[in-house]
């Protein structure tokens, strides 16, 4: 090839390629019909201009020392650097300085286009070995590569015209610590990510990260019954309204009553056919009559059929969801008492409780039928998040996982 292809081919601005020196494993220069284990492109300047960081252009440089910067795979070979001299000029103002070249950033032993294929292969939910791997270099090089982009992309965060949030918890450690999500429901995006679900943090991100004016412009909050979530958007939103979610409600109840009922009835069974017809049967009565397949429907008929307090919650938790279809808050506040005075008669003391606890909380399922909005969403990303962590086998470095999450869910962005 001759040198001014090569020069063409290689595209560094201001310079040319003086040589090329192909290398085996021992460092000894070998040719490129070899075994060859690393490529140097030998450069050399075209100009004579010097520029200072501070932007003043110099005729004459202070000092020159020659450095190896590590660029794109070449054709076959993998490893691949450029020779590079890198010019220091006497500037009155700044004193003796480095050069500052567009193509190198600041900091990094390798070319910006080497630095953003890194960072864009850092984007596909891959292990960080498999990608260090594939390019040649550490661990720890891709990870402060992928890190610093991710930064330079995501802070601050983007938070014009967020009216509609969901806050739900995600497991960082199993059982034992938690985070929390901040998304944007209107764009679908992930807005910020909190390393706990304390009421302090919460009220931390709504006061320094979306600041006041951000805050005033939210109107509903979906959420679970986190007890900490209600008060600190009640304290920092005083805009917004809170909805309470139907996936969690409906978790909340088959938790806390069907599954409640369910024992308690296993303990009362006297012959050992009853207990046998009780075992296996709590996922049949929590999923959705939908969802059953095969010989389920008749045994949850059966099963139903042979014992009424079983029988009148699993009715009731199918009432409730009809709640969440009511446009108007009138209509859905008096079809609530008629199916709160069907519970408090029941005489099923679970049942019961929930239901006091559900009328306390009423607000927040009327203000459905204004706002429209569920954390069904973040239920999907919460499952992205789970296959991110493990992929990478966990995180060291808590600040990178948040910035994955948020990189992996930037949402749909309105032109």
């Amino acid at each position: 090839m001759r040198k001014q292809d090569t020069t063409r081919f290689f595209a560094i601005p201001e310079h040319e390629v003086r040589r090329i020196h192909f290398l085996d494993e021992e460092g000894t220069p070998t040719g490129c019909d070899a075994k060859v284990s690393e490529v140097i492109v030998e450069l050399t300047r075209t100009t004579k201009r010097f520029c200072c960081q501070c932007g003043r252009v110099f005729k004459r440089y202070y000092d020159v020392q020659e450095r190896l910067v590590r660029d794109l795979p070449w054709g076959p070979w993998s490893k691949v650097y450029l020779l590079v001299p890198r010019f220091r000029v006497a500037c009155p103002d700044c004193g003796v300085t480095a050069e500052p070249l567009e193509w190198i950033p600041r900091r990094y032993r390798h070319t910006r286009r080497f630095v953003e294929a890194v960072a864009l292969a850092c984007r596909e939910v891959r292990c960080i070995d498999a990608i260090a791997q594939a390019f040649g270099v550490s661990w720890d090089t891709v990870k402060a590569i992928d890190k610093a982009a991710l930064e330079a992309e995501l802070n601050p965060p983007d938070l014009g015209r967020v009216r509609h949030l969901a806050l739900d918890e995600f497991s960082i450690k199993r059982r034992h610590t938690y985070g929390t999500i901040f998304l944007d429901l209107e764009r679908n995006r992930v807005l910020w990510v909190c390393s706990t679900r304390e009421k302090k943090a919460v009220i931390d991100v709504f006061r320094n990260v979306f600041g006041k004016e951000v805050c005033e412009g939210i109107e509903a909050v979906s959420m679970d019954w986190w007890r900490a979530y209600e008060e600190a958007v009640k304290e920092c939103l005083p805009n917004a309204v809170v909805v309470w979610d139907l996936f969690h409600v409906v978790k909340k109840y088959n938790l806390e009553v069907i599954d409640r009922v369910r024992l308690d009835e296993a303990r009362r069974c006297q012959s050992d056919d009853d207990r046998k017809a009780m075992k296996k049967t709590k996922f049949l009565l929590l999923k959705n009559r939908s969802n059953l397949r095969g010989e389920e429907p008749a045994k949850l008929k059966t099963l139903l059929a042979a014992n009424r307090r079983l029988l009148v919650v699993y009715v009731l938790r199918d009432a409730l969801k009809e709640l969440w279809q009511y446009r108007y808050p009138r209509c859905a506040h008096k079809w609530f008492q008629g199916w709160y005075h069907r519970a408090i008669r029941s005489r099923i003391e679970p049942l019961k409780r929930f239901a006091r606890v559900l009328k306390e909380r009423l607000h927040g399922i009327l203000a459905h039928c204004r706002h429209r909005i569920h954390t069904g969403t973040l239920e999907g990303i919460n499952n992205k998040v789970k296959v991110i962590k493990r992929i990478a086998y966990g995180y060291r470095d808590q600040d990178y996982f948040f910035l994955k999450i948020r990189a992996h869910f930037t949402g749909i962005h309105p032109h």
